[in-house]
């Protein structure tokens, strides 16, 4: 997973999984741009790049402005000459007080919509054209095992994900005569801070005995999950620094599972 001398940028990088995807980014010798809506989770994360000995930006991102998308590429481009890898990881689950109510607002689609699908249109749009003028690059969507399916507790999330997957698909093949690979990622489950939001919703299930929301959401995963065990973070940036070298060539327009097969398609 040799990406040495490769320089990645992973959006909402500052924490979960962008976190894991930045870090395995940097441990397979990539340079890493950290852009999150947070910026002290960036710096955070920029800082443990530079401990692997990496070279790493942090910068404030929303994906979901068309201005703050244009001067994240201007200065990672400024500050590292080209963009090689994108990894758009940026996502939400719902807007402030989702967890609160039993089915999802209109400020939850129109919030989902622009960051988890939008979102990684713009930020493509204003990478790619890097990587096309130097005929490489290599593109990365997190998309989630929720977009093979719909669901009954968060249609607006589910389908999103859905269309990251469609997406992946159809920059696939706007890109390959540019040696530009697309693929897309669909995590499990991970106990993450959005892993944590949904555990810790009052709709998502029975629970008599008062459990900890980490304790409902290991029980979910033992009883669904083939091998019976969580995913983590490292486990999508591993995938991820795969997908963005070149061992990965002559793979495009893919939406691969970690899932511990409780998906298979």
């Amino acid at each position: 997973m040799d990406v040495s001398g490769k320089t990645a940028v992973v959006t909402g990088g500052g924490r979960g999984i962008g976190r894991g995807i930045s870090l395995a980014m940097a441990r397979n010798g990539a340079n890493v741009v950290v852009a999150d809506i947070v910026a002290e989770n960036a710096e955070g994360v920029a800082e443990e790049v530079r401990a692997l000995g990496q070279r790493s930006l942090a910068l404030t991102l929303d994906v979901s402005n068309q201005e703050s998308v244009e001067a994240m590429a201007s200065q990672a481009l400024a500050e590292f000459g080209a963009i090689d890898i994108l990894v758009n990881n940026a996502g939400v689950i719902g807007s402030q007080g989702w967890e609160r109510r039993e089915m999802p607002n209109e400020e939850d689609w129109t919030l989902i919509y622009e960051v988890n699908l939008r979102g990684v249109a713009r930020v493509t749009d204003a990478v790619a054209p890097n990587m096309i003028e130097r005929e490489y690059g290599k593109i990365v969507n997190i998309a989630s095992i929720a977009g093979r399916r719909g669901s009954n507790r968060n249609p607006p999330y589910n389908a999103s994900k859905a269309g990251v997957i469609s997406l992946t698909q159809s920059q696939a093949q706007q890109l390959a005569s540019h040696n530009i690979n697309v693929n897309a990622i669909c995590p499990g489950l991970l106990w993450t801070p959005m892993w944590q939001r949904i555990a810790s919703r009052d709709t998502m299930t029975p629970n008599p005995e008062g459990k900890s929301p980490r304790e409902l959401f290991v029980e979910y995963v033992e009883a669904g999950t083939p091998l019976g065990r969580e995913q983590t973070p490292d486990d999508i940036g591993n995938l991820a620094a795969f997908l963005a070298s070149d061992f990965a060539m002559n793979i495009t327009g893919q939406s691969i599972n970690v899932d511990g097969g409780l998906t298979m398609n």
